[in-house]
């Protein structure tokens, strides 16, 4: 193959004297002198005139012998010093660019945080309509965060309801059974246990959310649509949020709203501050398509703490009720009044035994009114959420005085809370 580098060549040309000339003949005693030139380069030669033909032809030979090696010596001297240069230039490299402060925050937010999140699987027993067999298939996914050291994996209630088998996914891939320890419908928490190694169990850490400010940056952890460990980044929208239980359709209020991509399978995830603490649990999002469209909800960390304890110790957790069933609020604002309307109140239930009066119907079917509460220690009850907010700060056992109006009249009746029939 031809080189791109051209090699130094040198080449004799014989001259014959001009036949007009006349021949000298040289002189015993003054020498021939024959000159080549290559770069610069002189070459003397002298001759006697007692030399033979012979001798001087291959003194001649010799000379351009060397002549030809000293050009391709500095020919090859050129090719490598080129070549160097290109094998030189062939390995420099361009400085990478610096990641920013901010991203080397969030690189090492996710990398300490991504051990604590877990991929969880919902398996359901379905039967073969052939074979009759009992299958059991996959109905479902989400995620969920360590807990403690003892196993506990904390999630959303409605990513394990109607499972028959559930299976917890760890960062480093490894699988483990998993068994319900409890469950909160009306706040949708549930807390799972593995028996997995310590070693492999690091607990996310908890913070606060009782300080937190619309527009601090947030960070979300999950498994949307089955990627595993995948970080969405935003901000927090707005505070003090009341969005619906799946499962009860009993209100959660104080619920963070953050612009943070939560998509299907984020459900359970933790949602981070900047410093890497836990903030909230992502559970919900507002989209009519299902997929994210910046409006993402999560349970904050002070409300699922206290719920967590509860179901690691008991199993369960003891929220006092009124024991009632009241109507729609669409229905109370038609009879032009505030509060919530009694419709049933058991007798053996709590406001059944303190007195509390259901609707009804008389003997020629017209409409008759129950009471409708107006207040609950003093704080005003204009519907079903005010209601639900004041117990949750109530405990079971407590007194709390109803303010009810019963036709035309004001009356004050105190209750004492229970707790749930199925929770006794």
């Amino acid at each position: 193959m031809a080189s791109p580098y051209s090699f130094l060549s040198t080449t004799s040309t014989h001259t014959s004297p001009s036949p007009s000339l006349p021949l000298r003949t040289p002189s015993p005693k003054r020498p021939l002198i024959s000159t080549l030139s290559h770069r610069n380069t002189f070459h003397v030669i002298t001759s006697h005139h007692n030399q033979s033909p012979t001798t001087t032809t291959v003194k001649k030979l010799l000379d351009s012998f060397f002549v030809v090696l000293t050009s391709v010596a500095i020919s090859v001297s050129v090719f490598i010093v080129n070549d160097l240069d290109l094998t030189a230039n062939a390995f420099v490299v361009t400085p990478s660019k610096k990641l920013q402060t901010d991203e080397l925050a969030t690189v090492r937010l996710f990398q300490e945080n991504t051990p604590s999140v877990v991929y969880i699987t919902n398996l359901a027993a379905r039967q073969d309509a052939f074979t009759l067999d009992v299958l059991e298939v996959p109905q479902g996914s989400g995620s969920g965060f360590v807990w403690d050291k003892k196993g506990h994996i904390v999630t959303n209630y409605h990513v394990i309801r109607g499972a028959s088998d559930l299976r917890v996914t760890l960062a480093d891939q490894s699988t483990y059974d998993a068994k319900v320890v409890g469950f909160d419908q009306d706040k949708d928490v549930a807390v799972l246990r593995i028996d997995a190694p310590t070693d492999l169990l690091r607990p996310i850490p908890v913070g606060v959310s009782a300080d937190l400010l619309v527009g601090q940056k947030v960070f979300a952890i999950g498994n949307p649509f089955g990627l595993d460990h995948t970080l969405t980044t935003g901000v927090i929208s707005g505070l003090r949020r009341e969005i619906s239980s799946a499962a009860t359709g009993r209100p959660i209020q104080d619920v963070i709203q953050t612009d943070a991509a939560i998509n299907p399978g984020n459900s359970g995830g933790p949602l981070l501050d900047s410093s890497g603490n836990l903030i909230g649990i992502n559970t919900a999002i507002y989209s009519p398509s299902g997929a994210s469209s910046g409006v993402g909800f999560s349970i904050p960390v002070d409300t699922v703490g206290g719920i967590v304890d509860q179901l690691v110790q008991f199993g369960k957790v003891t929220r006092p009720i009124l024991g009632i069933k009241f109507a729609p609020d669409q229905s109370v604002e038609q009879l032009g009044v505030s509060g919530v309307l009694v419709l049933d109140a058991p007798p053996n239930g709590p406001a059944g035994k303190a007195g509390l009066l259901s609707t009804k119907r008389d003997t020629y079917g017209r409409l008759i009114l129950g009471d409708i509460i107006t207040s609950v220690n003093g704080k005003k009850v204009a519907n079903g959420s005010d209601l639900y907010r004041i117990l949750d700060q109530c405990k079971v056992g407590e007194t709390v005085t109803v303010e009810v109006l019963r036709g035309d009249q004001v009356e004050k009746i105190p209750v004492v809370l229970e707790p749930k029939a199925d929770e006794t």
